[in-house]
């Protein structure tokens, strides 16, 4: 069941939009995740799972860059989530964006979608 969207914020670069499909959150990222404009990630995930979203997948497709603080956002909000017996699902990562999971071990921890489409379904 897609409720449509639930929020939407924006900050600097960076643009969040949440909806609900099932039991998951859908958080879509666009714009350019830094040290500047990951509090409005953080802030979002961490919502989703303080109102009993502990499966969030979030949509990277439109994500164009992304830094090391982006990656510990990520990192955190995985953390809570597993801890509400969920997890968080990555989909549809750009090259650069994938580069950083790449170069850090990181995508070891996620659950990595080729999409968004492909992320529900699992």
């Amino acid at each position: 069941m897609d409720r449509g969207t639930v929020g939407s914020a924006s900050r600097g670069r960076l643009h969040v939009e949440i909806r609900h499909h099932g039991a998951s959150a859908v958080v879509t990222v666009s714009g350019e995740l830094d040290h500047h404009t990951a509090d409005l990630l953080r802030e979002s995930l961490e919502g989703c799972v303080d109102d009993g979203y502990a499966r969030l997948v979030v949509d990277c497709s439109p994500l164009e860059f992304m830094d090391s603080t982006g990656l510990n956002v990520l990192l955190g909000a995985r953390l809570k989530a597993e801890a509400e017996g969920g997890g968080v699902h990555l989909a549809g990562m750009q090259p650069v964006v994938a580069r950083v999971f790449e170069i850090t071990g990181a995508e070891a921890v996620f659950t990595v979608h080729d999409s968004l489409d492909a992320a529900l379904a699992d």
